[in-house]
């Protein structure tokens, strides 16, 4: 697990003044947009026409479209030029836009207020590819889980309070709103400010040349992200989320008031309660997640957000009944299945959002990791306008409720989640190894900082159990071919897991000659492609719990092609209920959320290695007490 506290990074200056800079820019947008939610939705104001739902769903898109539009341009410039200086400058245009805000306010005029929405939306266009280009460029690979957690926290913080301040500020009794302008504008000046402390962050391809045809460079953001099949699927996950959280969070104002009965105070309640969520799921991620980007959340995520997606049209009345404070619809026992449902969506939020950003930023080259993140939110943008069309498609023509909707969505994320976790069932094995990891052990990791971040390794290990490449696999950051007994292998659920891991089957010659050629012919390009591999040199379970003597394989490999070997050792797990200390049929107690330990030894030069020093070695790792 993580030693470290992510709230650390609160107390440097390379992250602070940038995590209240975006915070503040968070804030400013949901002061004007749910100020601006309410004008329409209680204030029953009209455009071209259209219903209150419509001229919503309008208005999200308005803010949306231009990161359709002109995300690919701003990658280019977040990758090119310095970052601070860009940001510096965002802000200063944010201070104009919240002056026109305050001339539409002023004069009423609600094509104008749309107007100022689309502008924020180009705003945002701007920062997103420098918010998340620039938290890999300033924080430690290890730090990167609990930064996103940090940056996901902070912003759903600040449209917390945004969200609450905006409707209270458009409800102050004045000839206009005054009271929304003047924290709208004061705020935009505080994030300029807030700007000028951030440290600079040199830019990654200033030899890049900007290419100003959107379309074009749009196709090339694209291309960029489709060259890693792990970066790929990541950003559709969360253009996915997008998709979903869009439809749920647009309709809260219009569900509050005509579905629930309540006014301005209960629809800020309701966000709120999904916002706390989603900062407690994205910070309880680098807990669970041991500080490493574990995609293993992201399906425990999925399902969370179907699971209280569906309860959410089961929990919402069929009759309005009109409440006039927060405390009569609090007083109705059935109204708190509706807040918990919407605060646990928050929390499996969290769970799916953050390990993928993280996981993008990782595994995207550092020279165009900003225009990566540009191809992501055209492709959010896009998810976000066809959730805003969807809506309105059912809403108006359809003639849906808004709780059917709801009902649509969470069995949409039903189905795309099950397409997506058959396609990469590498999503639902880590989700697997996880629950393996959280629920029947309690793992203990040390000398992490030992395997390699990159280049071909061995790791070896004695072996205890038949979950011992689980435990393993879901301690290292880096993936691991496991090379093992094929009998285990072929065990019923487990091969499923071992497949999906792209483990190695192996068997003696004499039990199966092709087999064996075909492992040592697969071992070879793991350490050819600079991965890792895992190997059990003892080749068979410990039926006592002692260590059995090791084979030469290791040696073999090795001679062939040097690679360093890192030793391992697992402690505590013998007598736990995947070992062999006893038949089932005798039905000993076995141990359950057993506590064990891995321990990483130093590594191993090839030209020092021994079958027998290596037994030596993790025996001395192991020690007695194990």
């Amino acid at each position: 697990m993580s030693s470290h506290s992510q709230f650390e990074l609160f107390k440097q200056r390379r992250f602070m003044p940038f995590f209240i800079t975006q915070a503040l820019g968070a804030f400013n947008d949901n002061i004007f947009k749910n100020g601006l939610a309410a004008m329409l939705v209680f204030h029953s104001s009209q455009l071209a026409g259209l219903n209150t739902n419509q001229v919503v769903n309008l208005s999200a898109m308005a803010f949306i479209l231009p990161f359709f539009l002109f995300s690919a341009l701003f990658g280019q410039f977040a990758d090119k030029y310095e970052k601070s200086a860009q940001i510096r400058g965002i802000k200063l245009f944010e201070v104009f836009i919240m002056l026109m805000a305050t001339l539409g306010f002023w004069l009423d005029y609600l094509p104008l207020l749309l107007g100022v929405l689309f502008l924020l939306g180009f705003q945002s266009t701007m920062f997103g590819p420098i918010k998340y280009g620039i938290i890999p460029q300033v924080l430690k690979r290890q730090e990167l889980v609990g930064g996103n957690a940090l940056v996901e926290m902070g912003t759903f913080v600040a449209i917390l309070a945004g969200t609450i301040a905006g409707p209270l500020l458009m409800g102050i009794e004045a000839d206009w709103p005054l009271w929304i302008s003047a924290a709208a504008l004061l705020t935009a000046v505080a994030g300029y400010l807030a700007s000028r402390e951030i440290p600079n962050a040199p830019a990654v391809a200033p030899e890049l040349k900007v290419n100003w045809n959107f379309i074009g460079e749009t196709i090339r953001n694209i291309r960029f992200i489709r060259e890693n099949r792990i970066v790929l699927n990541s950003v559709l996950g969360i253009s996915w989320f997008w998709f979903f959280g869009a439809t749920f969070l647009v309709q809260i104002p219009s569900f509050s008031e005509s579905v629930l009965g309540g006014d301005e105070r209960l629809m800020s309640t309701l966000l709120a309660m999904f916002i706390i969520g989603i900062s407690t799921g994205s910070l309880l991620c680098e807990r669970l997640s041991g500080g490493q980007v574990e995609i293993g959340l992201v399906p425990f995520g999925a399902m969370g957000l179907t699971l209280f997606g569906i309860d959410m049209y089961f929990a919402s009345p069929s009759e309005v009944v009109s409440y006039t404070t927060l405390s009569s619809f609090f007083a109705v026992a059935a109204n708190w299945r509706i807040v918990f449902d919407l605060a646990m969506i928050g929390v499996f939020s969290g769970f799916f959002i953050v390990p993928l950003y993280a996981l993008v930023q990782q595994n995207t080259t550092p020279s165009h990791r900003s225009r990566v993140i540009a191809g992501n939110n055209i492709l959010n943008a896009l998810f976000m306008v066809v959730s805003a069309i969807m809506a309105m498609l059912l809403l108006g023509n359809a003639g849906f409720t808004i709780p059917e909707l709801f009902l649509v969505t969470a069995l949409l994320n039903l189905a795309v989640a099950i397409y997506i976790f058959t396609v990469v069932p590498e999503f639902l094995m880590r989700f697997l190894v996880w629950m393996l990891t959280h629920t029947i052990y309690r793992v203990k990791v040390t000398g992490l900082e030992n395997i390699p971040e990159s280049g071909a390794v061995i790791v070896a290990a004695n072996h205890v159990s038949f979950v011992d490449p689980l435990i393993i696999g879901g301690a290292i950051r880096r993936p691991v071919r496991f090379v093992m007994y094929y009998r285990i292998f072929n065990i019923p659920v487990l091969k499923f897991v071992f497949k999906t891991g792209k483990a190695i089957p192996i068997a003696a010659r004499n039990e199966d000659k092709q087999v064996l050629e075909q492992a040592y012919k697969r071992i070879h390009e793991v350490i050819e492609h600079g991965n890792i591999l895992g190997i059990f040199p003892e080749g068979k379970i410990t039926s006592d719990g002692r260590i059995n003597d090791f084979k030469k394989g290791v040696e073999k490999i090795v001679g062939e092609q040097p690679t360093v070997v890192v030793p391992m050792a697992l402690c505590n797990l013998w007598g736990s209920l995947f070992s062999r200390r006893d038949p089932l049929l005798k039905r000993r107690p076995y141990k359950f959320r057993a506590r064990i330990e891995l321990k990483i030894g130093q590594p191993i030069q090839p030209e020092d290695l021994t079958a027998e020093g290596l037994e030596s070695a993790i025996r001395a790792l192991r020690g007695e007490q194990c």
